[in-house]
């Protein structure tokens, strides 16, 4: 199987709420909009997300509303004190401060109006030997 694209939908009733967040706060642009259904993609088209609305005949079967929890959109950048200087300085109150973590990422996170949790990631060197234990097959 090929794909031609891949992006996850999130239904709510916020749609439009979500539609601003992402354009005003994240720098993606919208590619569709409609009443029911908003696409947005970055700038640089590495990254997209949909939001739906739940009360459409078009939906797809199986998506209910979602709740806000058990998804986190990860988006990885090169520099996330520079995304953090820049989101920050929108207004949005961000839940998880920057924070250099054992395991490897500086990082921090928020909530879209949905519910969404946004982590916003780089990829620095982990602690020595923080990974040992948890890798298959290691030695305790």
């Amino acid at each position: 199987m090929r794909f031609v694209d891949r992006y996850p939908i999130i239904v709510t009733d916020r749609k439009e709420a979500c539609r601003d967040f992402w354009i005003e706060h994240l720098g993606f642009v919208s590619a569709f909009d409609s009443t029911w259904f908003s696409y947005l993609i970055a700038e640089d088209q590495s990254a997209s997300i949909a939001f739906m609305t739940p009360d459409h005949p078009s939906a797809p079967p199986g998506p209910e509303k979602f709740s806000g929890t058990g998804m986190c959109f990860e988006l990885q950048v090169e520099d996330a004190r520079e995304a953090f200087d820049k989101i920050a300085s929108t207004g949005l109150k961000i839940k998880y401060p920057l924070t250099d973590e054992p395991f490897g990422q500086r990082r921090f996170g928020f909530h879209d109006p949905s519910g969404l949790w946004i982590d916003v990631v780089e990829q620095i060197e982990s602690a020595a030997g923080f990974w040992d234990r948890y890798m298959i097959g290691s030695q305790s």
